[in-house]
């Protein structure tokens, strides 16, 4: 059994969609980001980042108790990995998925997450830094777009990758983004968002977060932290 701890985010979609493509036993731990959950001794814990996804695996391969993971490309890893599911077996292919994991990891979320949070979040709307990550994310939105010219899904077969990068292309509209600019994106997205375990996973959001606006306390909470309180720094 798995332990998801999990909010409606774009990296807690990725995990839902992997555990619903291969009917994988879990429960949903949600923790509500907007209050500030994330901050619990407990769940820091797990996740000592304050930031979901996180999972607690009861069953590892090992046999030894109990396994915590956070970090959701280290989550997709492991649980294909523990599965044998959506990862390449052969060096070029695992290769070939990895490092399109990992480039959703350090450019497509947080270049995305940025431009979230100058368009939509802040109060003062700063002009450079919106047009700054507007920018990058159609520099991204068009690697994509070449890269799937000639390919069905990011790395070969439907994959981790794939699983990772769609979350943040939901989102497209909210980023400044008309999919029928990128049109291999599009039908690549499509493609994606007809699968039924993809429609399980964001089906079963809407019962856990039901919110339609985030409130100014949590906006207080998830964009005003900085260094967390009672913990000295090393010397």
């Amino acid at each position: 059994m798995i332990d998801l701890y999990y909010w409606t985010t774009p990296n807690g979609h990725k995990i839902t969609i992997f555990l619903e493509e291969t009917r994988l036993p879990y429960t949903i731990k949600p923790i509500d980001i907007g209050k500030g959950e994330q901050f619990a001794a407990d769940f820091l814990a797990i996740s000592p980042n304050n930031r979901i996804p996180a999972i607690v695996d009861h069953e590892p391969a090992h046999g030894k108790g109990p396994l915590s993971v956070f970090e959701s490309g280290a989550i997709l890893q492991y649980l294909a990995e523990k599965t044998g599911k959506f990862l390449p077996a052969d060096l070029r292919g695992r290769t070939d998925a990895m490092q399109w994991l990992f480039w959703q990891m350090g450019g497509l979320g947080p270049m995305l997450g940025q431009n979230h949070h100058f368009r939509n979040y802040t109060t003062e709307k700063i002009p450079y830094a919106i047009n700054r990550y507007l920018k990058e994310t159609e520099r991204l939105y068009g690697v994509l777009d070449e890269r799937l010219a000639d390919r069905t899904f990011v790395a070969g077969d439907y994959s981790i990758a794939d699983m990772a990068c769609y979350p943040w292309i939901v989102l497209h509209e909210r980023q400044g983004q008309n999919l029928d600019d990128f049109p291999n994106v599009k039908r690549w997205f499509e493609t994606i968002q007809r699968r039924a375990a993809v429609q399980r996973a964001y089906a079963l959001a809407k019962t856990i977060n039901t919110a339609t606006t985030m409130t100014e306390e949590a906006k207080l909470i998830l964009f005003g932290q900085g260094r967390r309180p009672g913990r000295p720094a090393s010397s």
